[in-house]
């Protein structure tokens, strides 16, 4: 306080020249003595209401993030509201050449997942990726079995949306031993850096999507470009007149990658997106009441629009290889076989991602 007993001031003011007292440089003091007390008071209340926020937002957070050791708005991008920002093709950040980005936050979203957070080169835009289409990653990793190192790449689907600016978020499950590339992404530091571009082959189906009765097969992590077109589509008029049903595959309850995110969002948005669960590896005595087993014949008659439907409906396909074989032939042929042949799907509605 500038007129405490002592400074400067409060002893200027008791100097025979001045036409002060003591008792006025003592109501000086109460006066200041009170302003303190009321900043005091207001800094209490702008603690207790911040920690009220935080509170809120932890909330919206999935259930595994909140164990782990970052509580961040990273992990918003697996529980908030769908958001649909749409550009054309050509707008990515990343171009044909690799460009270097750095990991400025990871979030452990389930025992064998992660929610990684990556700069951009413009911190002044958004990644500016088209709906639907994915980036190429690359690492410099050991030779398996050999010496040295070798570049490794990988195409990956953001799931963030444009909405969000100087940063992307995406989803990596760790596949151990099986999966070089995701294991190197799960346990890399904060800081260190990962090459990422862009090319015309990563561009798929665009939004919004002419066809208004949609089925999604999906499997694992082939989640991640059906994240991107719910959100064109619930994000936009086009839950007016769009139906969408998934059946989405995966191993056990424990590990369904963005659960909370696509439950909530068949919950709030169930008068046009339907999603099933089906776990192939659920242990018998677990209290799992969905469906188990495999994505089949029964279940996608019973659960995604008929080939009757025609130019009107397109199943999109996503997951591992032997998803592919089985129900609608190898995603880098052009020819439909499978469940979905049998079923008397032509190849014109069937997407393979």
């Amino acid at each position: 306080c500038p007129y405490s007993v002592g400074s400067s001031l409060y002893v200027d003011t008791l100097r025979p020249s001045d036409a002060q007292t003591d008792s006025s440089a003592s109501n000086h003091c109460v006066f200041c003595l009170h302003y303190i007390i009321i900043l005091t008071h207001m800094l209490r209340t702008a603690i207790s209401m911040s920690n009220a926020s935080r509170k809120v937002v932890e909330t919206s957070l999935p259930r595994s993030a909140k164990k782990s050791r970052t509580m961040s708005t990273t992990a918003l991008s697996l529980s908030g509201y769908p958001v649909c920002k749409l550009v054309k093709p050509g707008e990515c950040q990343f171009t044909e050449d690799w460009t270097t980005c750095k990991l400025i936050e990871r979030v452990e979203v389930s025992s064998t997942s992660s929610l990684l957070r990556f700069d951009l080169p413009n911190e002044k835009e958004p990644l500016n990726l088209s709906t639907c289409a994915c980036i190429l990653a690359k690492a410099e990793l050991p030779v398996a079995g050999g010496d040295g190192n070798e570049a490794v790449i990988r195409p990956y689907t953001p799931v963030s949306t444009n909405d969000l600016v100087g940063s992307f978020d995406l989803l990596v499950k760790n596949y151990g031993e099986h999966g070089r590339m995701s294991t190197h992404l799960c346990k890399l530091d904060v800081g260190k850096t990962v090459a990422f571009k862009h090319i015309q082959f990563n561009v798929k189906i665009q939004a919004p999507f002419a066809q208004k009765k949609i089925g999604m097969i999906v499997g694992g992590t082939g989640i991640t470009p059906m994240v991107q077109a719910l959100h064109a589509i619930l994000g936009s008029d086009a839950a007016k007149t769009t139906k969408v049903s998934m059946l989405y595959g995966s191993k056990v309850s424990s590990d369904i990658l963005g659960e909370e995110l696509l439950d909530n969002w068949a919950e709030k948005h169930s008068d046009c997106f339907s999603l099933t669960h089906v776990l192939s590896d659920e242990p018998e005595d677990s209290s799992w009441a969905g469906k188990k087993g495999f994505i089949n014949k029964d279940l996608i008659a019973e659960h995604l629009p008929p080939p009757s439907e025609g130019d009107n409906v397109i199943i999109f396909v996503c997951g591992p290889p032997p998803m592919y074989n089985a129900l609608c032939g190898p995603r880098d042929e052009k020819e439909l076989t499978g469940v979905l042949a049998e079923m008397g799907y032509e190849a014109s509605q069937v997407y393979k991602f």
